[in-house]
């Protein structure tokens, strides 16, 4: 019987073929809506936790703002917070946007940053050629330089770049590594900053004439349980230091914000598909209007079959089908469309989409619930029609 009924349902379906088109496409755009929603902010929030999950674990970020009494941190200063129980190392960071010369050729607006041989010992990662800074590099203040893969197509367009030298506001300075441009350090995903050439730090601080630094990365040692209460005594130094000013410093823990980050994204994506869940109410509507209109247009079809002793719940039964074999159409032409616009837009923001077989089912399982209750009533107003109310209207 489940098979007749099914039969009947496709067999009306055809033969409303703009109709039940209408209808469908109402579901169609809500599937597509969560499918393409949920995939693509899963896919942009699980590509950003990635690059803070690489270089942000067990990381604390310090950016000095100073007093009227007190301008950024000195060397002591520095080694005074390296010396704190639970801090395996730092990396002071100053950055400045100088104009880079190589044979003769002026590259403008070129961003220099000036780290240490921790940062490059923590991000090793980052290398894709040659290698980083050493402890001699700065402390002696030698004159090498990492460069960006960016500005190595740039500037060094299909030549081997390590060994080679580019002048810094009039210095000479061997290129001895080269960073993937793909790979970010925390500073520069905070600031949405793109580094081109890192030099030690100390050199930068010469060139640009500065004798303090006022931003920094603090790592944390792998083996340290309470990182709140490093953090506590970072920032009880650092108060004492500048005279518990407010606004002195600002210190982020970066496992804690990204925990924040997740529960933000969590909220967003739960919001996202409640927005998108608003298309397919209104496409559940749509059928139910259509519906409404079939069991109209077969009152007489309804009222013979009773007089021939069809059972009210087969009647229900059958259109109950035909709105679900409805909806469970347009899920699936809507996972299709879905996907595809998700695969478009991961091609154009050059990220990686997995398939998220979790929005997949609770598409097609909200369309087919979509079916099963805005179905029901009019199958049940079929399923009610007095047979000789019915057979009157021939």
């Amino acid at each position: 019987m489940l098979r007749e009924s099914m039969k009947m349902s496709w067999e009306n379906i055809v033969q409303n073929k703009l109709r039940s088109f209408l209808t469908i496409l109402g579901i169609v755009i809500g599937v597509t809506a969560i499918i393409a929603l949920i995939t693509v902010v899963q896919a942009v929030i699980d590509n950003v936790n990635e690059q803070f999950d690489s270089v942000g674990a067990n990381t604390i970020v310090i950016s000095v703002q100073g007093t009227p009494l007190k301008q950024g941190l000195t060397d002591k200063e520095l080694m005074d917070i390296n010396q704190i129980d639970g801090v395996s190392g730092i990396a002071p960071s100053i950055n400045t946007e100088i104009d880079i010369s190589r044979n003769g050729t002026i590259y403008e607006d070129i961003i220099v940053d000036g780290k240490n041989e921790t940062f490059f010992r923590r991000n090793s990662n980052l290398l894709s050629m040659g290698r980083g800074f050493n402890i001699l590099d700065v402390e002696n203040k030698n004159r090498v330089c990492v460069i960006s893969s960016d500005f190595m197509h740039k500037a060094f367009l299909g030549e081997n770049p390590v060994g080679q030298n580019l002048t810094i506001m009039g210095s000479v300075y061997k290129v001895v590594g080269v960073v993937d441009g793909a790979d970010e350090s925390v500073m520069s995903l905070m600031s949405g900053s793109t580094t081109d050439i890192y030099i030690p730090y100390k050199n930068l601080m010469n060139l640009t004439g500065q004798n303090r630094v006022y931003s920094l990365e603090v790592y944390m040692s792998d083996e340290a349980e309470n990182t709140n209460q490093i953090s506590d005594t970072i920032e009880q130094y650092l108060d004492n230091l500048f005279n518990h000013k407010d606004n002195s410093y600002m210190l982020i823990v970066m496992d804690s914000l990204l925990e924040m980050m997740r529960s933000m994204q969590a909220m967003l994506t739960t919001a996202l598909t409640a927005i998108a869940s608003i298309a397919l109410l209104v496409g559940g509507i749509g059928i139910m209007n259509m519906m409404l209109v079939s069991v109209t247009e077969r009152t007489v079809e309804i009222g013979l079959r009773k007089a021939l002793g069809a059972e009210p719940r087969l009647i229900q039964v059958q259109f109950l089908t035909e709105a679900i074999m409805l909806s469970t159409l347009g899920g699936i032409f809507g996972v299709i469309v879905g996907l595809a616009i998700s695969f478009a837009c991961g091609a154009v923001m050059d990220i990686a989409i997995p398939i998220s077989w979790g929005a997949i089912a609770l598409g097609v399982g909200f369309s087919a619930a979509v079916g099963i209750i805005f179905g029901f009533a009019p199958a049940r107003k079929a399923s009610e029609l007095n047979p000789i109310d019915a057979l009157r209207s021939i």
